[in-house]
């Protein structure tokens, strides 16, 4: 079921200044716009890697979701561990079988394909994130 490992989601109360550091610090050249996703109550960019992309998260309104994690974590940090798969649904529903914790139905990511969310209980204690192979490339 288990593909490749798409990307880490950061967490972060300010994509800006977490873009600096990727960029200034650490050297990352290749960096997206920001861009808003109400609808998942999130700010979004990706940070390109040669063999991934970090997410970076930054809440989007008074809803977001993001807003108790950086509650507990008021710097960021790792929010989830993102793996595709070929078909969400069947990845979804043998996950299910299995007993694990499926957050919500499929819905549109950030790559514009299907994702859903595994529970940390189940994930030895991370959030995972599946999401179908997307058709194109990345952002």
């Amino acid at each position: 079921m288990i593909g490749k490992l798409n990307h880490v989601g950061v967490a972060t109360p300010s994509i800006d200044e977490s873009v600096k550091m990727y960029r200034d610090l650490l050297g990352a050249t290749s960096i997206t716009d920001k861009w808003a996703m109400p609808e998942q109550g999130v700010w979004v960019c990706f940070v390109n890697l040669p063999n991934s992309q970090i997410e970076l998260i930054e809440p989007y309104g008074e809803k977001s979701p993001i807003h108790g994690f950086l509650a507990k974590n008021p710097k960021g940090g790792q929010h989830h561990i993102c793996f595709e798969v070929e078909n969400i649904y069947e990845a979804r529903d043998a996950l299910v079988a299995k007993g694990a914790t499926v957050l919500g139905e499929p819905r549109i990511g950030a790559h514009g394909t299907l994702i859903i969310f595994v529970h940390p209980k189940d994930m030895g204690g991370m959030l995972v994130e599946l999401m179908e192979t997307p058709k194109d490339a990345h952002h």
